[in-house]
């Protein structure tokens, strides 16, 4: 009798330990990623940290101590599957609404496990090398969430990164130098995304297609030959890329749809899939698209994309 009383308390703390976890992850608003322990971090005052983005505009004096803020798929709809999203904004700032926040919910409706990154924007006031800072944040991004794979209902082998505009560079960097070691890691976790999904990115360092802002904000206002072709990620690709989804519009004044053409020719030339719809009008910075416009079509495409890869498969 004692011992099945005792079963019974065992099983019944662990039903609220579960519960407990279960409301600490859904809930869970700024997963650090370096628990104050940031590689290459230079402190100045001028720069505080603020987790408030109600606006949905973060600029660069908001993200000292970088952050993840989950958004779980679910538990009937997900599959899973988990993606990164990288907000853009130049370099400078960081759109977490329409390119982040929003993004994830839609994720979230496809059953897949959503992370918003709120990383570090290059600046010499605090980083000792501001050209790597957005990478170590993201390596260490998709190491934390294939770490915690299975506590957190997601398969490691289907961790993707999505990235817009600014944030598609950096998620194309991700893509690209995945075992460039950019800070000291725990342990032999990969760092490479399984997929990508890049929408009007920013690729390339090149001045003849590049975004201007972008790359001085990451490169300085005089990089040298090396750094261009460092971080032009159409030159990075190599056989371990993974396989990407691309977005961009003909209209793009703001950074050439060329960037995503070269990028998918790169891939195309190391027989990677890749899937790039380009569109008539658009512009730049419409996130999952203006209603009345042709390029709003594209989360739809996105998802059939994500089908074919059996990335939407129920557990």
């Amino acid at each position: 009798m004692k011992s099945v009383l005792k079963l019974k308390r065992i099983g019944i703390l662990m039903f609220f330990m579960l519960i407990v976890f279960g409301n600490s992850f859904s809930q869970s608003k700024a997963i650090e990623l370096w628990n104050g322990k940031v590689p290459g971090a230079i402190h100045n005052d001028k720069f505080k940290q603020t987790i408030d983005t109600a606006s949905g505009w973060v600029d660069k004096h908001s993200i000292v101590n970088p952050y993840l803020d989950a958004y779980p798929a679910s538990k009937e709809k997900s599959n899973g599957t988990a993606v990164v999203i990288c907000p853009g904004g130049a370099y400078a700032g960081m759109a977490v609404k329409h390119e982040g926040s929003q993004v994830a919910k839609w994720l979230n409706d496809l059953g897949i496990t959503a992370f918003v990154l709120k990383y570090r924007l290059p600046d010499d006031n605090i980083m000792e090398n501001k050209s790597i800072g957005p990478m170590q944040d993201g390596q260490r991004a998709i190491r934390i969430v294939r770490n915690r794979a299975k506590e957190w209902g997601i398969d490691p082998n289907k961790i993707g990164i999505m990235g817009f505009s600014a944030g598609g560079h950096l998620a194309s960097t991700l893509s690209t130098h995945f075992n460039e070691k950019v800070y000291q890691p725990e342990d032999l976790t990969s760092a490479r995304p399984d997929f990508s999904i890049l929408i009007y990115p920013v690729i390339s360092m090149k001045d003849d297609i590049t975004h201007w802002g972008s790359r001085e904000n990451l490169l300085g206002k005089s990089p040298s030959a090396e750094q261009i072709a460092h971080f032009s990620n159409e030159l990075q690709v190599n056989s371990e890329t993974p396989p990407a989804f691309m977005v961009h519009s003909l209209d793009d004044d703001a950074v050439p749809v060329q960037n995503s053409i070269n990028y998918a020719l790169a891939m195309h030339k190391f027989k990677i899939p890749c899937e790039l719809h380009i569109y008539q009008s658009g512009g730049h910075g419409y996130g999952l698209g203006r209603s009345k416009n042709t390029e709003s079509s594209w989360p739809e495409a996105c998802r059939k994309w994500l089908e074919s890869r059996d990335l939407l498969v129920r557990k």
